[in-house]
């Protein structure tokens, strides 16, 4: 849910029950984790694309979420910062495009907005973030920034309410009423599926261990999940 927010609500793209016809390019930053890749499945419902995803380990994965016949690239994150940014500006122009509006920076740290707010369109492009708390000054004033929240579909008034029709009251409540829904007919019907898990042995008595893999970096492309069931040691 997180992920269709960044796209719909914060980033207003098209839904998937509305695909869009044009070429709408799209950066996701940390392509590899649940809500950058999630965003990425949900472009692609939408008929979003160029996607250009930027990912490290995990860019084996996101390869298999993007079209490359419909000019969706992956840039490896490890190769550097000025790699990053000229691999954002060479799929722009092998799909013959000079601007790039929107992205979903899944990261928000390491450098990874500053590396999108030298190719993101600098009047009306729109960035959507998710990390609260971070300063984000470095982001030209002219890129629109939002904050990913999925707290929002328990609001009751959301921003785009307000360009609606007079009477019409449509919210995050409501976004989220309508999406949890389609969610659940996607994994039903099989367009869209879960994250890849790893299991770490021994219940909670492995939390330790999964922490420590996080903390090192050996988590990509993977949630860790805990069968409680597994645990030896007295709660």
């Amino acid at each position: 849910m997180t992920a269709a927010v960044g796209l719909y609500l914060c980033l207003g793209l098209p839904e998937p029950w509305l695909p869009t016809i044009e070429k709408t390019p799209l950066i996701v930053y940390g392509g590899s984790g649940a809500v950058g890749a999630f965003a990425i499945k949900f472009a692609q419902a939408s008929n979003i694309h160029p996607i250009i995803a930027v990912a490290g380990k995990g860019s084996t994965f996101v390869e298999t979420l993007i079209d490359r016949s419909k000019g969706d690239t992956v840039i490896d994150r490890r190769d550097g910062d000025e790699a990053v940014v000229s691999g954002i500006r060479e799929a722009l122009a092998k799909n013959g495009v000079s601007d790039v509006f929107y992205a979903f920076d899944a990261v928000s740290e390491k450098g990874s907005f500053q590396n999108i707010s030298k190719v993101l369109t600098e009047k009306g492009g729109k960035i959507t973030l998710v990390l609260p708390g971070e300063d984000f000054s470095a982001i030209p004033k002219g890129i629109e920034q939002s904050l990913t929240m999925v707290g929002r579909v328990h609001q009751d008034v959301d921003r785009r309410s307000k360009a609606g029709k007079a009477g019409v009251k449509t919210g995050g409540k409501e976004f989220g009423y309508v999406f949890y829904r389609l969610m659940s007919k996607a994994l039903e019907d099989g367009w869209l599926t879960g994250h890849p898990y790893t299991v770490i042995p021994g219940g909670l008595d492995g939390v330790q261990e999964g922490l420590a893999n996080l903390k090192a970096g050996k988590a990509s492309a993977t949630k860790y999940v805990y069968r409680i069931a597994d645990t030896k040691s007295r709660l």
